[in-house]
């Protein structure tokens, strides 16, 4: 701890540097992992600046690796630090952190696709969804291979307000690389909405932005096809672009949110009056037509012998 003006400011005592620890532990990035060491120290401290002012916050740090975003976390003043690592081989670095550390550094070696972030920092520190955000931020330097899926889930959590919104709109900091093994990122900073753009379950609207972006390169219609069966499939899908307002002529680049939001409220009428209809899998019935052919194919050679 240094003091400046009267003020306690909390700094790290003297540890190896991260390539150090790298050397120490004899790590390397796994690229099948889409791992990517961060070592420059003014990016790890400009993506620590990008989460706002960390003074005696909350943070869970996703997937710190060797520590070098973690370091610059701690260096920012917060009150704990969560680090949350699937990798065995980092943990016993990050374990050092904890240790010049005291009381503020917890690691866990888990999945942060399993692991329970609703209930991983005091009930005291919830707020009411349309109040400012909580004191809890969750920062992290995501490989490509883990980043959708956890989005996805981030983002169907915020729908619910459950796992780490239940502490209300929690905000998010996180970067995204471009290619492995270059220190090429993109930082990204999200606050959740109080009201959402698009008012339907998180289901319903999932499944119509993934038929739309199954063809991105082709014409909208296309994608909002595969929505209904293949005996309706043409019709449903005019009815629906019509009612929608929706050009079927347009790319899924080039649709806006204004355009999600009508296909997914129209979606919800259509499946409002025909329940079946959302149950309806696109890649289910093309599996069930191909093992009918398959069974015609052996059937017909049997006739043959």
């Amino acid at each position: 701890m240094a003091a400046s003006r009267g003020v306690t400011v909390f700094r790290l005592p003297p540890l190896p540097t991260i390539g150090e620890v790298i050397k120490l532990f004899k790590l390397k990035a796994v690229k099948q992992l889409s791992q990517n060491f961060l070592l420059d120290l003014r990016l790890t401290d400009k993506i620590a600046r990008s989460a706002g002012n960390l003074k005696d916050a909350h943070v869970c740090e996703v997937g710190p690796g060797p520590g070098g975003i973690t370091r610059a976390i701690l260096n920012a003043g917060v009150a704990e630090l969560l680090l949350v690592e699937k990798d065995p081989r980092f943990i016993p670095g990050l374990q050092m952190l904890s240790e010049a550390a005291p009381g503020k550094v917890r690691v866990v070696h888990g999945d942060i696709l399993t692991y329970k972030l609703g209930q991983a920092f005091p009930n005291h520190l919830i707020k009411n969804w349309e109040d400012d955000p909580p004191d809890i931020h969750i920062i992290g330097n995501l490989p490509f291979s883990v980043s959708t899926p956890l989005i996805i889930k981030w983002l169907e959590n915020i729908s619910k307000r459950d796992g780490p919104f239940r502490y209300g709109r929690t905000q998010l900091t996180l970067t995204f690389q471009k290619e492995v093994g270059e220190v090429d990122v993109t930082v990204v900073h999200f606050t959740p909405l109080v009201q959402p753009k698009i008012e339907q379950p998180f289901k319903l609207v999932e499944k119509v932005v993934q038929s739309v972006f199954q063809f991105r390169r082709k014409y909208c219609h296309h994608g909002i096809r595969i929505l209904f069966p293949e005996a309706t499939r043409l019709e449903k899908a005019e009815q629906m672009l019509m009612l929608a307002d929706v050009d079927p002529t347009l790319r899924p680049t080039q649709l806006s949110m204004f355009h999600f939001k009508n296909l997914c409220d129209v979606y919800r009428k259509m499946c409002d009056e025909d329940p079946s209809l959302f149950a309806y899998n696109y890649r289910e019935e093309l599996r069930e037509k191909r093992r009918k052919k398959s069974n015609f194919k052996r059937t017909s050679d049997d006739d043959l012998i």
